[in-house]
């Protein structure tokens, strides 16, 4: 697809964010097994069912704009898992792993927050009212899942890791 209007650079963004989601949705049940904090495990398996809806979400607005939900490549977010999948296999303590775990997913959550509030103020500049309500409501829920990872890794992950 060439790239010659702000429609096509839109369903570009789309399309990233479309594959990024969905290279996730493998990820995190992957993450979700390696950590051992009770609380970081539920907050990830959680994330993969936000996830799920958040795919509906980009479903309902490839409807609306009458093309098929296909994603191209994003080739960040499957560097960003490749650095976590070769993390994981380190062999680190349960602690440690944990922590490193919350770092792998904060650098996705923070791709995520970057190409949403991208792809939200182009639909905003298209007029596209409607893509841009579900595109922030998925924006806030990266938002506060980000947040509660920080809260997580400050509260009981990192404190535990530092006294190992």
């Amino acid at each position: 697809m060439k790239l010659d209007s702000f429609d096509k650079l839109y369903l570009h963004e789309l399309k990233d964010l479309y594959n990024a989601e969905n290279q996730l949705l493998k990820a995190l049940p992957k993450m979700a097994k390696k950590a051992t904090s009770p609380a970081l495990r539920k907050a990830i398996e959680a994330h993969i069912i936000e996830t799920k809806q958040q795919v509906g979400r980009l479903d309902q607005i490839f409807e609306g704009l009458g093309v098929p939900a296909r994603g191209k490549k994003c080739e960040a977010m499957a560097g960003l898992i490749e650095e976590a999948k070769s993390f994981m296999e380190e062999d680190a303590l349960p602690e440690i792993m944990d922590a490193g775990i919350i770092a792998s997913a904060q650098r996705a959550e923070h791709y995520e927050i970057a190409a949403y509030g991208s792809a939200r103020t182009f639909a905003r500049l298209l007029g596209r009212n409607e893509d841009a309500e579900l595109l922030q409501q998925t924006l806030d829920e990266e938002g506060k899942a980000d947040k509660k990872l920080t809260a997580i890794a400050e509260s009981v992950v990192n404190p535990a890791a530092l006294r190992t």
